[in-house]
């Protein structure tokens, strides 16, 4: 099984045909999404913008909504921002959730024509080696979202690195790579304490490796990108 990377914000605008695809966003979209379905959310509904997110709660009113800004900032007028610690008392038994960021939604939303879709974290690392090695995918293509001007991305090019041990047959030690996301460029803002919408209590539900025993496939419905658990 060939593995590669791609980043996200290095790409250009022509698109080819990918076999699997993971979709990195450890911190934070896609460990919020794996909490948000440890709450009982249904499933999750990637939007990649505001008004298009509002647009879809009108068609699902009982759907509830998370999501942030580049930076992380919440947006106004949404449930929850993209906080796995503002899930944790939760209830969302029996209900969907729409979900906008600025790197990981569209991460996913870019790569929608792949012939098999995960959004990947490191609470859910194992699980979704799992299910890309059922696939027997020809190659697994893992996008690293976290990348910026002003970020290293390391909390996700850590992910990616465990899950190709995991697909190369290796048991590498998950703590190495939880220690990463803590010191990478992004997590170590969550540990400064001078931000409220990046709260040190994110950082330590992110980086806890295996956390969920489920991955999350992205699959089209009735027009519309949906997240379940596989």
């Amino acid at each position: 099984m060939r593995t590669r990377r791609l980043f996200l914000n290095r790409l250009n605008p022509a698109q080819e045909a990918y076999d699997a695809v993971v979709v990195i966003d450890v911190l934070r979209s896609f460990s919020t999404a794996a909490y948000a379905f440890g709450a009982g959310a249904t499933a999750i509904y990637p939007v990649d913008t505001i008004a298009g997110a509002f647009q879809l709660q009108r068609t699902l009113p009982c759907a509830m909504t998370t999501g942030a800004v580049g930076g992380g900032d919440p947006i106004p007028g949404f449930d929850f921002g993209n906080s796995p610690s503002a899930l944790q008392g939760a209830n969302l038994a029996g209900r969907p959730l729409i979900q906008t960021t600025a790197a990981g939604v569209r991460g996913l939303t870019r790569f929608h024509s792949s012939r098999a879709l995960f959004a990947g974290s490191l609470v859910i690392g194992r699980a979704t080696a799992r299910a890309l090695l059922s696939l027997q995918p020809a190659e697994v293509c893992f996008v690293i979202t976290g990348e910026w001007v002003d970020r290293d991305g390391d909390e996700d090019i850590a992910c990616a690195d465990y899950l190709e041990a995991l697909l190369h047959g290796d048991e590498p030690d998950p703590t190495l790579y939880a220690d990463r996301v803590r010191n990478s460029d992004f997590g170590r803002r969550f540990q400064a304490g001078n931000n409220t919408n990046l709260p040190a209590s994110d950082l330590v539900l992110c980086a806890q490796t295996d956390r969920f025993d489920f991955a999350l496939r992205a699959s089209q419905t009735d027009g519309r990108m949906q997240l379940l658990r596989s």
